[in-house]
């Protein structure tokens, strides 16, 4: 199988993984955003703060505080630059509450932090008096220098699709057409780590992509559906590449 799957705490995973395993990190964190205050940021679940569905399922890890948020995300990433391979990316997702701790963490960890990507979401709603709160951000960090000639590929810095709303699956799942594009910073034949998968969308766009695929997941049942959608992913990429092989009748 060109995924593996794992459903636990990310540290306890990572630190398993032997060294120089993948090419690039790609994940989703929880936030621990979503409040004026302190207090409503860690008093309320993640359902509370982000969403009004009631057939979606809650997930863990939302409300620390700041600086426990940024200890959190050190000690995951540090883990995930030791098993990342020389020139290989991370790409953090952050929203402007959390932007600067998610770049000191990626920094003490070791990253080389090369800049900020947009995600620019068309369906957030307005808000009156305010400015429109359309967009999410995402850290890029390399391990060490660029190397452009085993990826020679001219990327943008700006994504726009709005949120999955028709089979949404999770939360915060973010849009397979965006995780597709940011997935092509890794080289041709490399191997995407998500260690917050959450429902796979990461995992979804790295196979589609052509690359194999490592997540973990610590909520169950968001492990489960990960499982069941990277399975049927691969199923019609084989699908597909047996109808090529043979050809049309």
């Amino acid at each position: 199988m060109p995924f593996s799957l794992h459903q636990g705490d990310a540290l306890t995973v990572l630190a398993s993984l032997p060294d120089d395993t993948v090419d690039a990190v790609i994940t989703d964190p929880p936030y621990n955003s979503g409040g004026r205050t302190s207090k409503e940021r860690t008093s309320r679940t993640a359902k509370q703060k982000y969403s009004s569905a009631k057939d979606l399922a809650d997930f863990a890890g939302e409300n620390m505080d700041q600086r426990s948020y940024g200890y959190f995300l050190t000690q995951n990433l540090t883990e995930a630059y030791r098993i990342t391979r020389d020139s290989g990316s991370a790409l953090i997702f952050t929203d402007w509450r959390q932007l600067p701790i998610t770049s000191d963490a990626l920094q003490a960890a070791g990253w080389l932090w090369r800049g900020v990507l947009t995600w620019h979401k068309p369906a957030a709603r307005p808000q009156k008096g305010r400015f429109k709160q359309d967009c999410e951000y995402i850290l890029w960090a390399t391990k060490g220098p660029v190397d452009a000639e085993r990826n020679p590929v001219y990327l943008p810095g700006l994504y726009s699709a709005s949120q999955p709303r028709k089979g949404r699956q999770h939360i915060t799942e973010k849009p397979v057409s965006v995780m597709r594009e940011l997935c092509k910073i890794t080289a041709p034949g490399g191997t995407v780590l998500d260690f917050c998968a959450g429902s796979g969308s990461t995992g979804v766009a790295a196979l589609l992509e052509g690359y194999d695929f490592i997540g973990i997941e610590k909520t169950q049942h968001y492990a489960e559906i990960a499982a069941d959608r990277l399975t049927e992913t691969v199923r019609e990429i084989s699908t597909q590449a047996e109808f090529v092989l043979a050809g049309p009748e």
